[in-house]
């Protein structure tokens, strides 16, 4: 332990952490860049900052202030101690609704404000497209403005008073006027009155550089607004006070269409005078494909606010009326804007990819001009792009003349480097030429603060370093940013990766097959750090269960990108902190989806684990629930289903059996089916084969299918289903056994046989060969060898078991016995029915991304049908049974996050089954639940929203959960059962038919 490290443990309360975690985790924010730092603590009060800063000086080093860690221009990244306010300093200490003031700490974030303000008909003004992880210091540091600016304008326009450390330990509350101000301020300014009333432009998004002229004093010495967008390089903030507005009783959205991005650029001032709340500008590289825009190739979204949604509504259509447009659209609807908004909140992570999957990055991120300028320079800004061979796609603040932009910089050579230098000089010269600001939002950082005297000049800038002096005289606070800045291509953040591909398992298509790229994807936006889950989305819930930063996505990437750097991580794919960051992601996908940038966390971590382990021992867990496919088949083999059903029961006998396969304690181990589910279907077959006469092709034990084991008994692609009112004119699907429903739910895959075949389709499951007889010892028991088991019979398999534990190896050889099992299936246009939407998302992505060199992979993927969408294809004219219920549940998270839920969504709504389900993740994830240790995780994921959606429901609601995992959950957790839709609509039908439908809430 350095002699700094127990100095600051000695003097704070709160957690100082030198570890090889603590720092991996901060070396970046949202930026470029990268700065390693000695160390980080999160202090509890001001008394904590001030005894960190005493230390710091004492030693030399340097302090920097973080927030979320979302700035874009490096200013929140350091090579001292970082000080994390969001751990404890994150409270809303008061709010005043007379006053209309809130008393904040700066690690609030600012979702958590306007929650609480929202009961009293308030608001915090300023949003970033961030505000649902941003915290009040950060948007105090940066000044932050976000969508809503041209109606209640930047954060400093909403700062009333701020309570600061000064690099000196000194306590200062500074406000309006010079009570609060550090010595020396007062007299610097008033020998300065002339240049700073000639040396600032006037434009509303002007961010870059220090607000001096907020000392002048006509403007009545305003000290707490001079500070805001400082970047933590004058003081650390420990409080704030801050004015709120009133927010719209209602609101109007006008989504106005142009033909291109210039003619919305032009056409944003003229909105203006009509006092909207937004005017927003993105155009269609931005925009996906299903997005319900108006026509047009780019879009102003332009909010208005009334007493009444009417008077909201008047006032939109009144702008659409005036607008010179080609379409528009005006939505009143809170769910339709929110929508939309989202798409506009997202652009800092889609725009990180071109259309054609180059990588883009920040840099100029906020440039500024005057609105009315905007047209003209984006003209300009194109034409600058072009001549030095880049791209990119501008979206953001168009009523405040501030353009957000991506730019397919090349950050990783030499000559990319000299040309993202030259671009950047060039571009600074053709802002200011326009009248405008380096940074309208995000500030200027190591990112742009070089360049700072071509829109200043030499003078100004070193009455900014003056003033950085009379706050800071021995640059202990953030230095290298506004003044004495180091230069923008320095200490990238890609420079410590790897030149060559890392040699990996899968296939990483939309990386061009390099992982390195893959990790790069998480720019650190920080969508993952979201606290609270709204709609249907789902990442990232170990964060929300935690809340600490290395069990979100983000704070996984970034361990894995020091990782690939070797320079904080040093060993590489055999790292514990790596592991142990990774241990508790619920490998959910819903990074998958929810992450604007698709970070595939899930993928990351079997390839992590999949090296991590390679020739080493694994975890018991790894064993017992990544092979369970071998263990289940072992029990079918044996026909021991119902003695290893007693023994579970048994409490010694279930004690030993979880802690050898290292199940946590507190789980119940799931009953096993006495009769598996290809049991049923071959039982079933052979009445129905004896009932009619037919000649089944047997595809038992003991006998090799035909190309198909079809439910009428021939096996032929074209047999009939068996059921008389099928025979012969329904499309023919391939029902998957998944192991689960196999061996722990048929009653899920023989309540599907019956609903399809109810729409006219002829069902079939997929080939299955006998290879050899089990094993036998004396001629009265089978030998229990789960390697000869295994090899007993081959049966299908989607491999998610091994995927999700890291054994890749044995995952592709599952895998690929499977697709030579399928090929006769692959002949015909037979799609692929998969009941388990885990299993459906293995098949779509895990097996081609891991068996990318076998074109069969891509084959089977394609034909990968779920429930819901097999019966919207294949039976359109079938209606299904009127349930008229409603429901509850969980949309299972990778039907969410790979497989899209919108035909389950109609399916429903045509059986009357009202009701929305929930989001988020059940919490138990296939073996994830049961691994000891995470039995708590689990469980504060399942009370995020599965478990309240189910209590306290309405008699007969019918309780959705079509995953296994969340059958599990409900069931061990709530003592509720969970059924599938299939099951649902089967126990429908045989209420229709007068039978008992056996229908249970």
């Amino acid at each position: 332990m350095s002699k700094l490290e127990t100095e600051l443990r000695a003097a704070v309360r709160g957690e100082v952490g030198f570890d090889v975690t603590s720092r991996a985790l901060v070396t970046m924010d949202a930026s470029n860049y990268r700065r390693v730092p000695r160390g980080v603590v999160a202090p509890v009060d001001a008394d904590d900052v001030a005894a960190v800063l005493a230390v710091c000086r004492e030693h030399g080093v340097p302090v920097v202030a973080r927030g979320a860690g979302t700035s874009i221009a490096g200013q929140a990244t350091g090579t001292g101690v970082v000080l994390d306010f969001t751990r404890h300093m994150n409270r809303l200490v008061a709010l005043e609704p007379e006053a209309r003031t809130a008393v904040v700490q700066p690690g609030l974030v600012l979702d958590r404000l306007q929650e609480a303000a929202a009961p009293h008909g308030l608001r915090f003004g300023p949003d970033p497209s961030t505000h649902s992880r941003c915290t009040l210091g950060g948007m105090i540091g940066n000044n932050s403005c976000g969508s809503h600016s041209v109606a209640w304008g930047t954060t400093a326009d909403s700062v009333r008073e701020l309570d600061v450390v000064t690099a000196f330990g000194r306590r200062l509350r500074l406000g309006q006027g010079w009570a609060g101000a550090p010595d020396g301020l007062r007299e610097l300014v008033d020998g300065e009155l002339a240049r700073l009333r000639t040396g600032f432009p006037e434009l509303p998004r002007r961010i870059s550089g220090y607000a001096l002229d907020a000392l002048l004093p006509e403007r009545g010495a305003d000290v707490a607004r001079s500070f805001c967008g400082s970047e933590g390089t004058l003081g650390v903030l420990t409080e704030a006070v801050v004015r709120l507005v009133e927010a719209p009783r209602a609101r109007a959205l006008a989504v106005l269409g142009y033909a291109d991005e210039s003619a919305a650029a032009q056409a944003a001032a003229g909105l203006l005078p009509f006092g909207p709340l937004t005017v927003e500008g993105m155009a269609a590289d931005l925009v996906p494909s299903a997005a319900a825009l108006p026509r047009g190739s780019a879009w102003l979204f332009v909010e208005t606010g009334g007493e009444s949604d009417g008077e909201a509504r008047a006032r939109a259509e009144a702008i659409v009326r005036a607008a010179d447009v080609v379409d528009a659209l005006v939505v009143t609807d809170p769910a339709g804007q929110r929508a939309l908004w989202r798409i506009r909140e997202d652009a800092s992570g889609t725009a990180t990819r071109m259309p054609d999957g180059r990588e883009a990055w920040p840099g100029w991120e906020d440039c500024a001009v005057p609105p009315a300028r905007l047209g003209a320079y984006l003209r300009d800004f194109r034409a600058l792009l072009g001549a030095h061979g880049l791209r990119g796609t501008p979206y953001g603040h168009f009523g405040d003349g501030c353009i957000h932009v991506r730019i397919d910089f090349d950050l990783l050579t030499e000559p990319g480097i000299a040309r993202f230098r030259r671009f950047s000089e060039e571009l600074a010269e053709l802002v200011v030429a326009h009248g405008g600001s380096l940074s309208g939002e995000h500030g200027d950082g190591q990112a742009r603060a070089e360049l700072l005297p071509k829109m200043y000049g030499r003078e100004m800038v070193g009455l900014f370093e003056r003033v950085k002096g009379v706050w800071d005289p021995d640059d202990l606070l953030n230095p290298g940013m506004l003044v004495r800045p180091a230069p923008l291509d320095a200490g990238l953040r890609f420079s410590v990766l790897p030149r060559e591909p890392v040699d990996v398992a899968f296939g990483y298509p939309l990386d061009g097959g390099d992982f390195s790229a893959a990790v790069r994807r998480c720019v650190g936006v920080a969508k993952c750090r979201t606290t609270s889950v709204s709609g249907s989305s789902v990442m990232c819930p170990s964060f929300r269960a935690t809340g600490a930063e290395e069990h979100s996505t983000r704070g996984r990437a970034r361990l894995l990108h020091e990782m690939l750097a070797g320079e904080v991580v040093t060993d590489g794919w055999r790292s514990t902190e790596v592991r142990d960051a990774l241990d508790l992601c619920l490998s959910c996908k819903g990074c998958r989806s929810d992450c604007p940038v698709e970070v595939d966390m899930a993928t990351y971590k079997a390839e992590f684990l999949h090296h991590h382990y390679a020739g080493r021992r694994r975890p018991a867990a790894h064993y017992a629930m990544g092979r369970l496919p071998v263990w289940l088949r072992a029990v079918t083999r044996t026909r021991t289903a119902p003695l290893v059903n007693i023994l579970a029961r048994m409490r010694p006998f279930a004690w030993a059996a979880k802690r050898l396969g290292g199940i946590a304690p507190e789980r119940e181990i799931p009953r096993l089916a006495t009769r598996t589910f290809s049991r049923w279907w071959e039982r079933r077959r052979g009445e129905r084969a004896a009932v009619g006469g037919d000649s089944a092709v047997e595809s038992g034990p003991g006998a090799e299918s035909g190309p198909l084991a079809g439910g009428g008994g021939s096996g032929r692609p074209d047999a009939s289903a068996g059921d008389g009112s099928a025979a012969g004119r329904g499309d023919l699907v391939v029902l998957w056994p998944d192991t689960f429903t196999e061996y722990l739910s048929p009653s899920v895959g023989q309540a599907a046989v019956r609903v399809l075949e109810a729409a006219g389709l002829r069902v079939a499951l997929p080939p299955t060969v006998h290879l050899a007889k089990p094993p036998v010892g004396d001629g009265r028991t089978v030998a229990l060898d789960p390697l000869s088991l295994l090899r007993g019979r081959g049966r299908v398999c989607c491999g998610l078991t091994y995927v999700s534990t890291g054994q890749l190896d044995r995952a592709r050889a599952v895998m690929r016995r499977t697709l030579d099992l399928m090929e006769p299936v692959l002949e015909t246009d037979a799609p692929v029915v998969v009941l388990e939407p885990s299993c459906a998302a293995a098949l779509r992505t895990d097996v081609p991304e891991l068996l990318h060199d076998d074109p069969r992979a891509a084959r089977l993927a394609a034909k990968v049908l779920t429930f819901a969408e097999t019966l919207e294809r294949h039976a359109p004219d079938w209606a299904p049974p009127r349930v008229d219920r409603p429901v509850a549940g969980q949309t299972h998270c990778h039907q969410h996050a790979v497989l899209g839920d919108a035909a389950d969504r109609r399916l429903r709504q045509a059986a009357l089954l009202s009701g929305e389900l929930s989001g988020g993740c059940c919490g138990l994830a296939g073996n994830f639940g049961f691994e000891k240790g995470h039995y708590e995780v689990s469980t504060a994921c399942a009370e995020e929203q599965l478990l309240p959606s189910v209590r306290d429901v309405p008699d007969g609601t019918v309780v959705l959960a079509d995953g296994f995992s969340c059958r599990t959950q409900l069931e061990q957790l709530a003592g509720v059962r969970g059924r599938h839709l299939a099951e649902v609509l089967a126990a429908a039908l045989e209420e229709g038919a007068g039978n008992d439908p056996g229908v249970e809430r």
